[in-house]
């Protein structure tokens, strides 16, 4: 189990057209490097859906596109991270919704996919400029920034003077005349670059990245000498000097640009309460706080990027990965899926001891651990395992659910309040004509109506109270984490 004679008529002058097309057509571009005194990049997706605000409610949930970035989204010792990141969990929070990321592999697709439905927000420091407010709906600004040129000092560069640095660098866009620059082609850099190309009536050369490119990853090109220039927003190629020192960003591209979110078109109303959620999170003093955070704090930045679980490039969770996949096995479930119940038990800290007495990785109580043979509930080791047989206990409580995600579910509910709890739940669902097999819009209702006396004094439940939010929660949190971990760690 893994979470896991006519037709032809018609096209011939259609052909004839298009290779009459391509025969005309100056060939002056390789694939590689493109003159772009004019080209400007088409953005246009026309909006397929009809999705806003009243329906993100009633969803529960608020999507947010977004892609990779070391400062903006990642996971980091098991934990979802970034600026963009806990910007959007305060406007969920506002908003009284899930946050749920939908990380985007190609720079070029947000806006096709935000135009699909795939999400309801574009949550990446978009910049704002003329061809992209024809496509979407800006919020208003919450950074300013300028564009800066990317380039790689001298190799001898900490011999050297300031002044003799600079005097091998491009120091005034002029310069750049008739050289190249690499830049993704869906990206205000682009647009840039060929602005300029048409400001100052001569061809800047682009070469075209790939649109999974990052930011970090243009960089680096740039400071192993890979490519020759590249252009970035300023306050992220600021914050990556600090990891890369052999690179200057002291040339500006561009006056300075506004950085937004975007959501589409006709989602006028929850542009407004964007809008409004953006103004109250940027009065409070946190605020400072998160920028600096990524930003400025270069120490931190340094440290994550060498760290083994920063997972974005290690692949690796935590450091009992290795554990938790092996006796993941026995279970059937996605290894990632029970890391992400291990960080909500214990946020991977072995000696956490809750105060109803539950010890270690996966808080199992004493007379569990005794149960399941654990001598010492503080070892990671004998923890996990014993905490993941225990899971496949309760799992196996409930052969009647068809359906192995909806079972999971409930075996996580047991897990968390205890199968006697769930049970009655499911008993009142009966009761009211929902739906039993399912816990989703079924028992997860009755396990919230719990902490109501009408509900926990039913004569068909047995178990009696129960703080029903806590297993309502405790699921959503852990599948939202496991798609965060799905979408860094390797399977």
């Amino acid at each position: 189990m893994k979470i896991t004679t006519n037709f032809k008529k018609k096209v011939t002058p259609i052909l004839h057209a298009l290779f009459l097309f391509i025969i005309l057509f100056p060939i002056s571009c390789s694939p590689d490097k493109q003159k772009n005194a004019t080209i400007k990049p088409s953005l246009k997706v026309t909006s397929s859906i009809n999705y806003d605000l009243d329906s993100i409610k009633k969803s529960g949930v608020l999507k947010a596109i977004t892609t990779f970035s070391p400062t903006g989204y990642f996971l980091y010792r098991g934990q979802p991270m970034g600026f963009e990141y806990e910007m959007l969990s305060r406007l969920a929070k506002s908003l009284n919704v899930q946050l749920e990321m939908v990380l985007a592999k190609n720079v070029d697709s947000v806006i096709p996919m935000l135009n699909r439905g795939e999400g309801d927000i574009i949550a990446m420091g978009y910049t704002i400029t003329g061809n992209r407010k024809e496509e979407v709906g800006f919020t208003n600004p919450f950074l300013i920034t300028h564009q800066s040129l990317i380039q790689k000092k001298p190799n001898n560069w900490r011999k050297m003077s300031a002044d003799n640095i600079k005097k091998h660098l491009v120091t005034d866009i002029i310069d750049l005349l008739q050289d190249t620059v690499s830049v993704r082609k869906n990206t205000s850099y682009y647009m840039r670059l060929s602005d300029i190309s048409n400001e100052l009536g001569d061809t800047i050369y682009i070469d075209i990245l790939p649109g999974e490119t990052t930011d970090e990853e243009s960089i680096k090109l740039v400071a192993d000498g890979k490519i020759k220039y590249t252009v970035i927003d300023n306050n992220i190629a600021s914050i990556h000097q600090s990891y890369f020192p052999n690179i200057d960003i002291s040339t500006p591209i561009s006056l300075s640009q506004r950085i937004a979110w975007a959501v589409r078109k006709n989602s006028p109303n929850l542009l407004t309460k964007i809008n409004e959620g953006l103004a109250i999170i940027k009065k409070k003093p946190d605020y400072n706080v998160i920028y600096k955070k990524y930003f400025k704090n270069r120490h931190q930045f340094n440290k994550r990027l060498v760290s083994d679980y920063y997972t974005e490039t290690t692949g690796k969770i935590s450091k009992y990965d290795d554990i938790v996949k092996k006796y993941a096995i026995d279970l059937g479930w996605d290894w990632r899926l029970v890391k992400a119940l291990v960080f909500q038990e214990s946020r991977f800290d072995p000696n956490n001891k809750s105060w109803a007495g539950a010890s270690g990785l996966m808080q199992l109580m004493p007379a569990t651990a005794k149960e399941l043979g654990v001598t010492d509930a503080n070892d990671p080791d004998q923890n996990i395992k014993a905490g993941i047989m225990y899971l496949k206990q309760m799992y196996d409580y409930w052969p009647e659910i068809p359906d192995s995600i909806q079972r999971i579910k409930f075996a996580m509910a047991s897990y968390n309040s205890g199968f006697g709890h769930v049970k009655d739940a499911q008993k009142l669902a009966k009761k009211y004509n929902k739906d039993t097999l399912n816990w989703d819009q079924g028992v997860d209702e009755f396990i919230l109506k719990l902490s109501k006396s009408k509900y926990y004094n039913d004569p068909v439940t047995k178990y009696g109270y129960v703080r029903g939010s806590e297993p309502h929660n405790y699921i959503i949190e852990i599948f939202n984490r496991y798609k965060n971990y799905a979408d860094f760690a390797k399977e």
